[in-house]
């Protein structure tokens, strides 16, 4: 009898890529047929992404499609939101099962209770009360791995669903952190990226802090290079800045939410930092790395964001040593505070500033990887094959392609950055 064939989509954040990656697992091993998302499949699970308008809408249309390549598939919709739209997805006709946040990890129970009940079986608890954490760890690709330390936010910015949607902040012990990583160390992984909601919160629980996990995985076996993906700019500070550029195995490479470069804006974020905090950060990194990688996330648009503050936002920004950024623009959320908040932004206002910044963010990414140019650098090869190449990134993110060899998947090489192909992409010829 032909085992039952499931597929998995994924929307958001790299938290639910693991999320989704342990979810494949775990009915791998109960006999399942786990399958790409565009093929034919049995069951279609979707785990969702509520944090923009824009992803609610690939959420539908990603239900719409399964129902289309298999109209008599199960169609399962888990996590932020099945947990924020219960009742906008029972409307849809196409809708089998959903799964809340919490609920999506026993998936494989459902699925199976799931079998008697129709037409549809939803079960979403009060995530606000939730105070369990599941440990998850992406295995897709075979070089690197997102590793979920931390979940949930107690900070509640005025624009944010993810409190909403994830609930409050949690997280493992060390020690059970510590025993997931070497699962993913034991699969053959050679770099770690460490994955959450706010991993700066990371062991208040438990009287820990992410700086002693931090310390606790530079003692890790079997991995070599450690990422961390996004920290808030009050959660980061020089001790721990200093550690890392002392480290083997943690990466020259900051992730570090700015939002805006406004201080008036900020506080209507209700972010618990000044943009002065923020850009102490940055000279403390490059005082320490000077060729470190620091990534900004800015959102643009947000109500009461005038002219003066988006000028201030976008000088700041220029002024910063940040080697790029990512730009959004606000997307008004349901159930936030910011939605009260008057001076709404024109959209075509929002298109203008949006360009400007990723104008500025592109100059600066050709800035860096022009600064970077003559240097040796570790490269660590991941397994695609596109056109005949593959792709690589040496520990401070400098993408690197090379002419396809299976013997170089997974394998650490030193390179010369001599040929910058393009803005964004350096060659190396063996």
């Amino acid at each position: 009898m032909a085992s039952t064939r499931i597929a998995f989509q994924t929307f958001g954040c790299k938290l639910n890529f693991a999320e989704s990656s342990t979810l494949a697992r775990q009915l791998r091993e109960e006999g399942y047929e786990v399958v790409d998302h565009k093929e034919d499949a049995d069951i279609y699970v979707i785990n969702s992404c509520v944090v923009t308008a824009n992803a609610e809408k690939k959420c539908r249309a990603a239900i719409r499609q399964a129902s289309k390549r298999n109209e008599k598939a199960t169609i399962a919709v888990v996590g932020c939101f099945s947990q924020m739209a219960e009742d906008s997805l029972r409307n849809m006709k196409e809708v089998d099962l959903i799964l809340g946040t919490e609920e999506k990890f026993q998936l494989k129970d459902y699925l199976k209770k799931n079998e008697t009940i129709e037409p549809c079986f939803s079960q979403v608890g009060d995530i606000g009360k939730s105070r369990t954490f599941t440990p998850s760890w992406s295995s897709g690709d075979r070089t690197r791995s997102f590793l979920k330390i931390q979940d949930g936010c107690d900070y509640f910015c005025t624009y944010c669903t993810i409190p909403l949607a994830r609930g409050r902040s949690r997280s493992a012990s060390i020690s059970n952190t510590m025993a997931t990583a070497r699962e993913v160390a034991s699969a053959g992984m050679r770099e770690i990226i460490l994955t959450g909601v706010n991993i700066g919160d990371f062991g208040k629980p438990n009287g820990e802090s992410f700086f002693d996990l931090m310390k606790e995985l530079d003692t890790l076996e079997g991995i070599d290079r450690i990422r961390i993906s996004s920290i808030e700019p009050e959660l980061l500070d020089e001790k721990m800045i200093a550690y890392i550029s002392d480290s083997s195995k943690f990466l020259p490479h900051f992730h570090i939410p700015l939002q805006s470069g406004s201080d008036p804006v900020l506080r209507m974020m209700n972010r618990k930092y000044k943009r002065g905090v923020f850009a102490r950060r940055v000279r403390e990194i490059k005082n320490h790395m000077p060729h470190a990688c620091i990534a900004a996330d800015v959102i643009i648009g947000f109500p009461g964001e005038t002219d003066d503050y988006f000028k201030e936002t976008h000088d700041f920004l220029e002024s910063l040593d940040v080697s790029y950024m990512h730009v959004f623009t606000y997307s008004e959320r349901p159930g936030t505070k910011a939605v009260m908040i008057s001076g709404k932004v024109p959209a075509n206002v929002k298109r203008e500033r949006s360009k400007a910044l990723h104008e500025l963010s592109d100059r600066k990414k050709r800035d860096f990887y022009r600064q970077n140019t003559g240097s040796v650098q570790n490269v660590l090869f991941e397994s695609d094959n596109s056109n005949g190449y593959m792709h690589g990134f040496t520990g401070n993110y400098l993408k690197v392609k090379t002419k396809f060899n299976e013997d170089l998947i997974n394998q650490i090489v030193a390179v010369k950055l001599d040929k910058l192909e393009s803005a964004y992409c350096f060659v190396y010829v063996p």
